[in-house]
């Protein structure tokens, strides 16, 4: 009987304040976290080329990934985020790589009476970025000025060299001489949708063993582009 009447008495008390409380979805997120998934498309241009080598075609960049956004200060203006992402990027250029008996050799394709008209190498990453934040956004309000500072780690997890020319294809994949792990930094600032973004790697895109005529292949990327954020 007791328990009785104290579910009873619970049951009237909830009622009472559910009906006292309004809900309004329509409020401000104090606790509001910013700019979670991002998108982004990049120009690519080698550093530190041999002698030689250039550019051939537009090199694309792209990349996708998730960001953790975490405010540092009451008005949540500062915030760090590190996130997991996927990137490509694409050289065209006129570096020849052949591989033959396990062995990789690299020349600056200009042979006369040749044609090239693909000369590509594609790598894919898994990415690590960390950066520091600053936004003037509000509760209401996302449409707002962003400068985002950041490191980003990435890792090698594919490549492909891809050669077409009139005298002859060729396609390797999974070339040893390109490094494992690439870092560099990076900065991204704009407002609201359109935000200009840029990327300076620090080690070489090969290893020390790919050389052109006994020197080593240490040329670097630089990227510049666009960065669209999705909250």
């Amino acid at each position: 009987m007791r328990i009785k009447i104290l579910l009873l008495f619970l049951f009237s008390a909830a009622s009472a304040l559910a009906q006292n409380v309004e809900t309004d979805f329509d409020a401000p997120d104090s606790l509001f976290r910013e700019d979670q998934f991002y998108f982004n498309i990049t120009y690519n241009t080698l550093q530190k080329v041999p002698d030689g080598l250039q550019q051939t075609k537009f090199s694309p960049g792209f990349s996708v990934g998730f960001l953790r956004d975490m405010p540092i200060n009451a008005s949540r203006t500062f915030a760090v985020a590190a996130g997991l992402g996927y990137s490509l990027s694409v050289y065209n250029q006129n570096l020849g790589i052949f591989e033959s008996n396990n062995t990789t050799t690299y020349e600056i394709l200009n042979a006369e009476g040749v044609s090239v008209s693909k000369d590509k190498l594609s790598l894919h990453y898994v990415d690590l970025p960390v950066e520091f934040r600053w936004r003037n956004a509000t509760p209401d309000n996302h449409r707002f000025w962003r400068v985002h500072l950041g490191v980003k780690l990435s890792y090698l997890v594919a490549n492909q060299y891809k050669l077409v020319s009139t005298a002859g294809n060729l396609t390797n994949t999974n070339l040893n001489d390109l490094s494992k792990f690439n870092y560099g930094l990076y900065l991204s600032t704009g407002w609201n949708t359109w935000n200009i973004y840029a990327y300076y790697g620090f080690n070489p895109i090969f290893t020390s063993d790919a050389k052109i005529d006994g020197q080593t292949i240490d040329m670097n990327t630089a990227k510049f582009g666009l960065m669209f954020y999705i909250l």
